[in-house]
């Protein structure tokens, strides 16, 4: 069910009992035309959810799908709305019912077991020529959150590759691709137990490093309480913290973060 929102037109002439001002119209005609209203259709929405299909236009990438306690019915209306609007989609926490009915439904899903995800493009995915981000592992216990930020970057259509088990237990593992990490335009260092990856990582490369702490480790690793805190107070000015197992938050942030570095350099003449 599509919400049918006001016309630009409607707008203005709302806006003109505001503003006698013919520049102060203009520039809250265009505010809101920037935030998608205007064109005659806000959102679109069943009884269950409310679709965000202008977040692509304000945020740059459309909405994500967070599968845990959703229906596979639900799942697939979803996507099947972003597909009718054009939009790519990307499903995180899926359950294995969501898995079967999604490929069922699109014979073009792309779904990857160890990250938990469902992703399906409108077209084929393009080649990206934004910045290149690497997800390092310190430990192969913690690749299924490093897989689910590899998704979300693939979604993003975002350069990324994947590095695992340099952790610092055995800290030699770590230099044989220093040379490769210095070159990233961001870095997402996946890692557990007491998370000492990215404190070391950090003093070597010349990008942000974003720290995802996973839940894995013995007890006193607290479910990964230990390995955000050790990231929060790291000493590497370089290196930032997302929450306990969020693949997805790493991942995106330094999608955005490659994808807008490179739309800058490519709108700047002197680059």
């Amino acid at each position: 069910m599509s919400i049918s929102g006001p016309s630009e037109s409607q707008l203005r002439q709302s806006l003109q009992q505001l503003y006698s001002d013919p520049l102060q119209l203009e520039r809250a005609v265009a505010g809101l035309r920037s935030l998608g209203l205007g064109n005659g259709e806000v959102s679109s929405g069943s009884q269950e959810s409310d679709l965000d299909l202008l977040r692509q236009r304000r945020c740059g990438f459309p909405e994500v799908v967070y599968g845990a306690g959703k229906s596979a019915e639900l799942v697939v209306e979803i996507l099947d709305r972003q597909q009718q609007a054009g939009q790519d989609s990307l499903v995180t926490r899926v359950t294995d019912e969501q898995v079967a009915l999604v490929c069922a439904t699109f014979p073009g899903v792309i779904h990857n077991a160890i990250a938990r995800t469902l992703r399906l493009h409108c077209d084929r995915p393009q080649d990206s020529h934004s910045g290149l981000v690497f997800v390092v592992t310190a430990g192969s216990s913690d690749r299924a959150v490093a897989e689910e930020a590899m998704e979300t970057l693939r979604w993003m259509s975002v350069r990324c590759e994947l590095i695992q088990d340099v952790g610092v237990a055995g800290p030699h593992r770590l230099q044989q691709h220093i040379p490769r990490l210095r070159g990233a335009e961001v870095i997402v260092c996946v890692a557990g137990m007491e998370a000492a990856l990215p404190s070391v990582l950090g003093g070597y490369v010349p990008c942000p490093v974003i720290g995802v702490p996973t839940s894995v480790g013995y007890g006193a690793s607290l479910g990964g309480l230990t390995a955000m805190l050790s990231m929060l107070t790291c000493c590497a000015s370089n290196v930032v913290c997302v929450n306990i197992d969020a693949g997805f938050k790493g991942g995106y942030v330094a999608g955005m973060i490659a994808t807008r570095r490179q739309a800058d350099s490519l709108s700047d003449p002197e680059c």
